[in-house]
């Protein structure tokens, strides 16, 4: 155990100040760590990070199956300047910030850790106490008053939500693989419940560092002591949060419960560096390009990688990235940075990848190519099938595959992806999951590494067929887009005609290669795989309230050919 107590301390050149009090607008305290550096005379900027999962946990410990992934791929994240010795869950490294002359302040999210009250995920309130954690840090005695927000997941949500209250002393942020729509993005996929990451969040992440939590494995790494504060009374604890599971099956519809979490992209005006990964379904890739797109910053940046979730944000050439941006925008230096494309993306080819700079999303050179299925001979090409064919699958046991052609020359799909569907269900519902595949010349599938799943498919798509109303004014060709208001069931074994949203991806297909669209009436599952991670990572549809196998388990149907051209929408790039 380390050695640095509660109160001002320092390791080094971090000035440490543990536990400080930062008084909200209603009365109520949020409690924080600040790291500052010890050799700099005059003021810094501060980085905030705005936290549920514990100022003071210890990410070697209380995230170690995360943890160990990290440093078994990329050891060097905790060599040179640091140690790992203060980074907590999803929270910038402050030995790798400080010698360059930034704070990093810590924030324990009201009612979590060592901050008292009510917690309730993602919350209005919460988003307040934000505000009022950045106005702050502006005027602290050591602040430049120019604030910076960085962090990943539940800490990239959160800076979405807090600029568009538009806070004066908040300069720039960079939302690291952050959700934007609460609804679309996180709680229901095409109006399906995603249950499971809930449910573990929930268990493993959310209610084990609710502040006064006397049960809580989670230790300060320095004192030794709980990293929840005081214990309080456990007959009030479930009392002092709100069930994010419970919320979920509450709320079918995208109604005031999600708007109130969604941000108003017109409202966002703080220039930021949106960085999403490509990996990243069923939480947050959707998220940080659909931010970039309706964000009305008139200085903003898309950045799109690879990699694992966990380890990302801390990557050298990812940290690099992000300081020359703060330097930029919270220091002032001339480095250019302004001058970058608005678009920097790692384009994913089986055979190594590599960057692209771009001024547009979608990227300039797209040409949307409509590939029809055909369920005669259960290929999709650019060529409209003339006949009229169906192919049928049990919804909750089967799935159907559509292949393209080997490709004659190494072709590139990046960018939005969409599904036009005529389909038909022996019950009066159906859950739509659709997902996007490569294979090599051997037949061989090609995964990439998820945020998540070590074995991800090239993207995925759900939609609830009862939902499948679109908004036409913010729907195009590419990228339907549901408003999720209502339900209009289906009548058995009649066709109806539906548009699924496929997250957004990046694919080479060398020559020889093959895509395939997987369709099926339950979450992806690689054949033969085992464990968790079988195709679709945390990200799954199993709560059977929300799916009785009476509504969701028929006979499902996709129909093509003549005048049910069923199709996909592909991003190729000339």
């Amino acid at each position: 155990m380390m050695t640095i107590p509660p109160g001002l301390s320092s390791d080094g050149d971090l000035i440490v100040e543990k536990d400080v009090l930062i008084p909200l607008s209603d009365g109520h305290v949020l409690c924080c760590n600040v790291f500052r550096p010890r050799h700099v005379s005059g003021k810094v900027p501060p980085i905030l990070a705005f936290t549920p999962y514990g100022k003071d946990s210890d990410v070697a410990v209380d995230f170690k199956r995360y943890w160990d992934i990290v440093l078994r791929d990329h050891p060097e994240i905790v060599r040179g300047d640091s140690d790992g010795r203060y980074l907590t869950w999803e929270v910038p490294d402050p030995q790798r910030w400080i010698p360059d002359g930034y704070a990093i302040v810590v924030i324990d999210a009201r009612g979590t850790g060592k901050s008292p009250g009510f917690y309730e995920m993602m919350s209005p309130l919460q988003t307040r106490d934000f505000y009022d954690a950045i106005e702050w840090a502006g005027v602290q005695p050591w602040s430049t008053g120019k604030v910076g927000l960085l962090g990943v997941s539940y800490l990239a949500v959160k800076q979405w939500q807090v600029a568009a209250l538009q806070p004066p002393h908040l300069a720039a942020m960079i939302p690291w693989e952050g959700l934007f729509d609460h609804y679309r993005d996180f709680y229901r996929h095409g109006g399906i419940f995603s249950s499971a990451f809930l449910k573990l969040l929930w268990d493993t992440q959310i209610a084990v560092n609710q502040n006064g939590n006397g049960a809580s494995p989670y230790r300060d790494r320095f004192t030794g002591e709980r990293s929840t504060g005081a214990e309080i009374n456990p007959k009030l604890l479930p009392g002092n949060l709100s069930n994010v599971y419970s919320a979920g099956q509450q709320h079918p519809f995208d109604d005031a419960y999600f708007k109130l979490r969604t941000p108003i992209g017109a409202r966002i005006k703080t220039p930021f560096l949106s960085a999403g990964n490509w990996g990243g379904l069923g939480l947050h890739l959707r998220g940080n390009i659909a931010a970039f797109i309706e964000a009305a910053s008139p200085e903003k940046w898309l950045e799109l990688h690879t990699d694992t979730h966990f380890a990302s944000m801390y990557l050298p050439q990812a940290v690099a990235l992000q300081k020359r941006f703060f330097d930029y925008f919270l220091k002032g230096k001339n480095n250019g940075f302004h001058n970058e494309p608005p678009v920097q993306l790692t384009i994913r080819d089986p055979r190594g990848p590599y960057r692209r700079k771009a001024d547009t999303w979608p990227l300039p050179r797209t040409r949307w190519d409509n590939f029809y299925l055909d369920a005669t001979s259960m290929t999709m090409s650019t060529d409209r099938p003339a006949s009229s064919s169906s192919t049928a699958y049990r919804a909750l046991e089967d799935e159907i595959s559509f292949l393209t052609a080997p490709f004659a020359a190494d072709s590139e799909f990046t960018g939005p992806v969409a599904a036009k569907l005529f389909v038909s269900s022996s019950t009066t519902d159906m859950d739509i999951f659709v997902t996007l595949r490569a294979f090599d010349a051997d037949g061989t599938e090609v995964v990439f590494t998820g945020a998540n799943d070590p074995k991800a498919p090239v993207s995925q798509g759900w939609l609830r067929a009862s939902q499948r109303k679109i908004d036409p004014a913010r729907s195009t060709p590419y990228r339907p887009y549901h408003p999720h208001d209502d339900s209009a069931k289906l009548r058995p074994d009649e066709v109806y005609e539906v548009d699924v949203e496929i997250w957004p991806t990046s694919i080479v297909c060398p020559a020889g290669y093959r895509l395939a669209l997987t369709i099926g009436g339950k979450d992806f599952e690689r054949p033969g795989a085992e464990g968790l991670m079988k195709g679709s990572g945390l990200f799954l549809h199993n709560d059977s309230a929300d799916r009785p196998a009476t509504e969701f388990g028929g006979v499902n149907r996709i129909h093509t050919g003549a005048d049910r051209q069923s199709r996909v929408v592909l991003p190729y790039i000339a």
